[in-house]
């Protein structure tokens, strides 16, 4: 059997820990969104296939909020800043997104709720957050959100003195996707959407 020097122990060791690292990294977003996901921390909300079926009397505001990541030129904003609506009424609501640019861009939002608290009880149906979103040059899009809060928010220890709730998306630049080329100059887009 071979005996490593010194050196070559290091080395091996440096490696592994660099591998060890970069695995982590690679896995850390997934495991943390799964994480959020399924416990509501972070702001992370549920996902619901319907809407609610209780609505409370009680009412609750819902703000909106919109940021870009640094250096993604998009334009990005709510269409409504704030809507009121009783608890467990399905709600829906609009985000516009504006490529100012002379080139196609993709993006993918990721999204919070504050307080942190009501993040489980902030329902989902159908959102455009996590998915693949290219905006041609000049292009300008309408995007919903459809949510409910849960009634069950009333009965929990902290969520239930919650006044308002914050919704907030940041756009961020990602990759283009392979079906989006630019032939000759000529931007084409062969996605279907």
């Amino acid at each position: 059997m071979r005996k490593f020097t010194g050196k070559q122990k290091t080395v091996a060791a440096t490696v592994s820990v660099v591998l060890a690292f970069g695995a982590l990294g690679w896995a850390s977003v997934p495991l943390y969104d799964w994480f959020c996901r399924v416990t509501g921390y972070g702001g992370s909300t549920s996902v619901a296939e319907t809407g609610s079926d209780v609505i409370l009397d009680q009412t609750i505001k819902i703000r909106f909020d919109a940021t870009l990541e640094r250096g993604m030129p998009w334009e990005f904003k709510p269409m409504q800043r704030e809507v009121e609506m009783r608890i467990g009424e399905t709600g829906m609501a609009f985000y516009e997104a504006y490529n100012p640019t002379n080139r196609p861009v993709a993006g993918s939002a990721s999204y919070n709720v504050t307080p942190y608290d009501a993040g489980s009880f902030f329902n989902k149906i159908a959102c455009f957050c996590f998915e693949e979103q290219v905006l041609q040059p000049g292009e300008r899009v309408e995007m919903p959100v459809t949510f409910f809060v849960d009634p069950e928010i009333v009965n929990d220890r902290d969520a239930k003195f919650t006044k308002v709730i914050t919704l907030s998306y940041t756009f961020y630049e990602i990759d283009l996707p392979e079906e989006t080329a630019s032939i000759d100059g000529q931007v084409q887009d062969i996605t279907v959407n």
